[in-house]
């Protein structure tokens, strides 16, 4: 078998929408869930050809919230990907969980299908806080709901919290770190809060409510990356954090640059040399999907330049950072102005040189978007300076010619 390959089911369902929100989801459809399975596994069966060289060693069912779709759903499209694709022997299977929507009953059913890793949502340890957001549970519940994830026998669990919560504190957001660790998770995820254009909660910005401001979140994050390295959880991307061996190995495939395939509406794929979407539309997708049209949204050719951007954006993410000889190697692009900006960077406390790899520290991260815009800036510079550089050498070569035929 060839290349390894992640694949991502998106289930665009939800009990109800958190006003913080802004992917692809829908509260109050539960009358087209019936149909939207009959698309994604016309999709899945579609789409398996494609990949018959791969070998899938993640999978990723994600929303939305899968778990409101149900368990017998999930569990005819968990069957569906083993009859069709061919999995690695040591395939990471991981589902979106809501604490309100699962028991150890569906859990069991999940796990015989295959399911290996579950990532809840839990966000706060504070109720006022959940509420605030409209979160449909309670830390009552993401306790029960992490007792029924054990008792299932599932032993490799992911814990979703957000920092700069309405009305959270510095205090709050401590004792939602240390509840989280009494649960005792694998993996924990860390997000700082982000207001997104369109939602609730930007509505509610506009309107003059206050949130906790940028120096204070960074403050909740530099004390987390402490705590959770004090705990054993190892940082491995800028917000997440994982006991040895956990690491979410699909979601490394996204900032490592591996192939993976999205199916479902809305989801999106890097795969064959491209990257493209699918509707974000549930009503169009599922009747374009049953119609045999085509339900492809976006779709483009990557270049090598776009792959070399990508590197620096998405690597940089991450503690591995980049490497000089794998930018050269791969993209064939002058390293020294990257190079000398990160060396300007490490000057702040905001990068560091292990060997031949840069990576950022913690205060780096916290400015990543910044920084890696510089970054990008940069070599944009130096990839317009190679091709002029190549058009005047194209003239420089073609006069020589006309002056070598005319004598």
């Amino acid at each position: 078998m060839g290349e390894c390959l992640g694949l991502y089911l998106h289930i665009p369902f939800c009990r109800s929408k958190c006003d913080y929100c802004d992917f692809y989801s829908l509260a109050g459809r539960e009358d087209r869930m019936d149909d939207y399975q009959k698309a994604l596994l016309r999709h899945i069966v579609e789409s398996a050809e494609a990949a018959r060289s791969f070998s899938v060693n993640s999978i990723y069912i994600g929303g939305g919230t899968p778990t409101w779709y149900g368990e017998k759903r999930l569990v005819e499209l968990l069957h569906t990907i083993k009859r069709r694709f061919t999995l690695s022997k040591d395939v990471e299977i991981t589902i979106e969980a809501n604490p309100d929507s699962v028991d150890e009953k569906m859990l069991r059913h999940l796990r015989r299908a295959g399911v290996n890793r579950i990532s809840m949502g839990m966000q706060s340890g504070c109720d006022q806080e959940l509420q605030a957001v409209h979160r449909p549970h309670t830390y009552r519940q993401v306790v029960d709901a992490v007792t029924a994830v054990r008792r299932a026998k599932i032993t490799n669990l992911n814990l979703d919290l957000i920092y700069g919560l309405p009305g959270q504190t510095e205090e709050s957001w401590h004792k939602t770190v240390e509840k989280a660790l009494i649960l005792n998770p694998e993996h924990l995820s860390c997000y700082g809060l982000t207001v997104e254009e369109g939602t609730p909660l930007a509505q509610r910005v506009a309107r003059g409510e206050q949130l906790p401001d940028e120096d204070q979140q960074a403050a909740l994050y530099l004390w987390t990356v402490k705590r959770l390295a004090e705990a054993g959880y190892e940082q491995y991307e800028i917000s997440n954090f994982a006991k040895r061996g956990y690491q979410s190995r699909h979601n490394m495939k996204y900032w490592m640059g591996h192939p993976y395939m999205g199916l479902g509406a809305a989801a999106h794929s890097d795969f064959g040399g491209r990257r493209y979407s699918f509707l974000s539309d549930l009503d169009q997708y599922i009747d374009h999907m049953l119609q045999g049209d085509a339900v492809v949204d976006e779709s483009e050719q990557i270049t090598r330049r776009e792959r070399g951007s990508e590197y620096l954006m998405l690597r940089m993410r991450t503690v591995h950072g980049i490497e000089e000889w794998e930018y050269r190697r791969e993209y064939m692009m002058n390293f020294e102005p990257i190079a000398a900006k990160l060396a300007e960077f490490e000057q702040h406390g905001w990068a560091r040189r292990r060997g031949r790899r840069w990576q950022f520290t913690p205060e780096g991260f916290l400015l990543s978007n910044q920084l890696i815009g510089q970054l990008l800036e940069l070599q944009e510079n130096a990839s317009l300076g190679g091709m002029l550089e190549r058009v005047r050498r194209n003239r420089e070569a073609q006069k020589e010619n006309k002056e070598s035929k005319e004598s």
